[in-house]
């Protein structure tokens, strides 16, 4: 047995053979949920033979042994584990590790499991994005067929996000990813208007039984929870409809049924949520002290992870029109340094290099502005990285009230935001020493609780 030392190091500081619930490999660890994770000694996992790092994530102790050599040590720990009752179970990891987690440990896996792998298509379209933004306010000028393919490249993910996310959330419910896909097209369907033009007043709804009706566009959860009504009514309808009829009737069901609450039950919902939201960010800014700042900033990215961020351009355009300046968007930004600087705070907790260089990856789009593949990809695995941001978001909002920032327009943050203050050389000082603040804040929060956030991501 090659990697006998390690492997006997392993079954050593987990307790043993007999605590093996059950174990896997995949392309750089050893990944192993216990049946009693309190006799684990940490200290001593750290220093398995072989071994380039060892964390706790999400139910999982994971073992990096790089590419290549896992697939070695896994061998060896599978024929040393032969005859437990681990090694003959065909119980699943994935499984086994959700069961060991609490309610929102599980939430944050789900989400996780979700949106992870969507990641790499936001953050190239997020970076192309950002760029196209820079691109335009540095005054550069397109010809109508480049601006064309080019807001093909950067607007095509995010305009269809919903149906990215109806198909993945379908997938790991247990639904047909496929009527996922057709549900979450139905939610951004040309034929609607769209979300962010009815927002901005630019469109009306649509006026149905009363109700108003336009697109998803944006939106996170209701697509989540379109790809769980799907697979819920999936496997329900299943459990009467006769099957020489499931083929036609399931899913047409399926599919109408999700449709009808999406629209007539989710959407009146969210339309009520949304107006509250803004009637009540618009008291809060004007809050004295400048606590409106700061909890604004604190809290502005938890409007991204619901979705609703696309309501804050009505307040944006309302601000301008009134009294030509913007400060929202210095408050935007110092959220999204927070989240940033925490995410980095965590990329360098990481020792696997594979792990530590794709949660840099996913934070760099914040640069420009687009932050859903760091806050699904990096801060929500774990609470502490994103409060941590939120706090550094908050005393960047702070900031931003004593030094009475303010931008000149909108639809631009972070790096491509510092062309808001070209004419204006301290107020761009300043918004340099917000994103600093903020993002630093955030970093060093996060340092500051490395035992705790590693055990949770």
């Amino acid at each position: 047995m090659k990697h006998k030392e390690a492997v006997d190091a392993m079954l050593k500081v987990l307790g043993g053979k007999d605590n093996i619930s059950s174990y896997e490999n995949c392309a750089t660890r050893m990944r192993i949920v216990l049946k009693d994770d309190s006799v684990v000694d940490k200290e001593a996992a750290e220093t398995v033979p072989e071994s380039q790092g060892y964390f706790y994530s999400t139910g999982q102790h994971q073992f990096i042994f790089g590419t290549g050599k896992v697939n070695e040590v896994y061998d060896d720990f599978n024929q040393e584990m032969k005859g437990t009752t681990a090694a003959d179970s065909e119980s699943n990891v994935k499984e086994d590790a959700y069961a060991n987690l609490n309610p929102a440990q599980k939430l944050v896996r789900v989400l996780a499991d979700i949106l992870v792998p969507l990641i790499p298509a936001l953050v190239t379209t997020g970076l192309l994005m950002g760029l196209r933004g820079l691109f335009v306010e540095l005054g550069m000028t397109m010809s109508p067929g480049v601006e064309t393919l080019f807001g093909m490249l950067t607007d095509t993910a995010f305009a269809f996000l919903p149906v990215l996310i109806a198909y993945s959330a379908t997938r790991k419910f247990g639904g047909n990813p496929i009527i996922g896909i057709v549900v979450g097209l139905m939610m951004v369907a040309p034929q609607l208007p769209n979300a962010y033009e009815v927002l901005g007043g630019d469109a009306a709804p649509l006026s149905i039984f009363g109700l108003d009706i336009y697109g998803y566009q944006g939106s996170i959860f209701p697509a989540i929870i379109a790809g769980w009504l799907i697979s819920r009514l999936e496997k329900w309808f299943r459990t009467w409809v006769p099957q020489v009829m499931d083929l036609i009737v399931t899913p047409f069901l399926s599919l109408t049924v999700t449709i009808a609450i999406i629209f007539f039950v989710l959407g009146p919902i969210i339309q009520i949520i949304e107006s509250t939201v803004i009637n009540g960010l618009v008291s809060m800014i004007s809050a004295p002290f400048g606590i409106g700042y700061v909890l604004y900033a604190g809290f502005q990215q938890l409007l991204v992870v619901t979705g609703l961020h696309h309501s804050l351009g009505i307040i944006e355009l309302s601000l301008l029109s009134d009294t030509g300046v913007n400060m929202l968007n210095p408050l935007g930004t110092a959220s999204m340094a927070g989240q940033f600087g925490a995410a980095i705070g965590a990329a360098f907790l990481v020792k696997d290099k594979v792990r530590r260089t794709n949660m840099i990856s996913a934070a760099v789009p914040t640069l420009f502005g687009i932050t859903e593949p760091l806050i699904f990809g990096v801060n929500l695995r774990s609470m502490r990285i994103f409060a941590s941001g939120m706090v550094g978001g908050a005393v960047g909002g702070l900031l931003t009230y004593i030094f009475n920032l303010a931008a000149t327009g909108m639809g631009i943050t972070f790096i491509p935001g510092l062309l808001l203050y070209v004419g204006d050389m301290f107020g761009m000082l300043q918004y340099v020493i917000v994103i600093i603040a903020s993002a630093t804040v955030g970093l060093l929060l996060v340092q500051t609780q490395r035992k705790h956030i590693l055990a949770e991501i």
